[in-house]
């Protein structure tokens, strides 16, 4: 068959009402995914990049998750540690009460209640745990301590240079020990409760208390540290989330489209389309024309 011969005009106007219909698609497709760039196809620079700044971000997100836990893990520690202090300050009390008590058994009843109050320290030790870890005590190891360590990472590099990390080193196996042990029980029954009655039971008892008040100050220098750690934490963990907004917003700029610019594209290239089609049938009718002579 032989090809169809179409005036100038009329393949102008073709021509031009074929690329009006590829931009309408164009514009179509940017408002219903609302990106100016759709595949490398559109535009690989600005693709790749807003790519890599996605990648990143999304790193970044899992690791303000990680930090997030960490935060919850010392803030276990922590009240841990408010817990502890709370049952050696009642131990105190209790120990202050034996010392104006001159009666043997008012002393043994205040010790029973004692030793009771000094068996939850080890056990709220052991209950300070959150997803796995224990920064007061490693609860395989009964009585001696051997608290977990708790590493923060803080950027998505694997290993130096360029890592950035937070190690929180557990309550120390000395400091429980010296807690344990300062907050020791109350020994004897009867007469020999906290020592012998008289003087000797009040020294007994008094160096009870100096012991507890010792127990107290490692307690709270503890709680101290573990705050300052959680402090760093919440510092990071509010820059990473303002880092990973910047990055997205970064990627959003490269490849986002405008909608209201490519709304107002899309209603100039329909009324460019209507022009292009009543162009077309003008150069068509100017053909028809000749057909009157015949």
């Amino acid at each position: 068959m032989s090809e169809i011969t179409l005036t100038a005009a009329t393949r102008a106007n073709l021509l031009s009402l074929q690329n009006t219909t590829a931009l309408i698609g164009r514009t179509q497709e940017r408002l219903a995914t609302g990106l100016k760039v759709n595949s490398a196809i559109d535009d690989a620079l600005a693709f790749f990049k807003a790519r890599n700044l996605n990648s990143r971000a999304n790193d970044l997100s899992s690791i303000k998750d990680q930090i997030a836990n960490g935060i919850s893990t010392i803030r276990a520690a922590i009240e841990g540690l408010e817990s502890i202090e709370s049952v050696i300050k009642q131990m105190k009390a209790l120990a202050q009460s034996a010392i104006s008590a001159p009666e043997s058994t008012t002393r043994a009843k205040l010790a029973s209640q004692f030793n009771e109050l000094r068996s939850q320290v080890d056990n709220l030790a052991e209950d300070a745990h959150f997803n796995g870890y224990n920064l007061l005590k490693n609860t395989t190891a009964a009585f001696s301590g051997g608290a977990d360590m708790l590493t923060v990472k803080f950027n998505e590099r694997i290993q130096p240079p360029g890592l950035s990390q937070l190690v929180v080193s557990g309550l120390a196996t000395t400091d429980f020990d010296k807690i344990v042990a300062n907050a020791a029980v109350a020994t004897g029954a009867g007469t020999d409760v906290w020592g012998v009655t008289g003087t000797a039971a009040v020294t007994a008892i008094t160096n009870s208390i100096r012991a507890l008040d010792s127990a107290l100050v490692t307690v709270r220098q503890s709680a101290q540290q573990f705050g300052t750690n959680s402090a760093m934490l919440q510092i990071r963990i509010d820059f990473t989330g303002n880092l990973i907004n910047t990055l997205r917003g970064g990627a959003a700029e490269l490849v986002n489209a405008d909608l209201n610019e490519e709304s107002a594209n899309l209603l100039s290239l329909q009324t460019r389309q209507e022009l292009g089609t009543i162009s077309l049938s003008i150069a068509q009718r100017s053909e028809q024309s000749i057909l009157r002579l015949f």
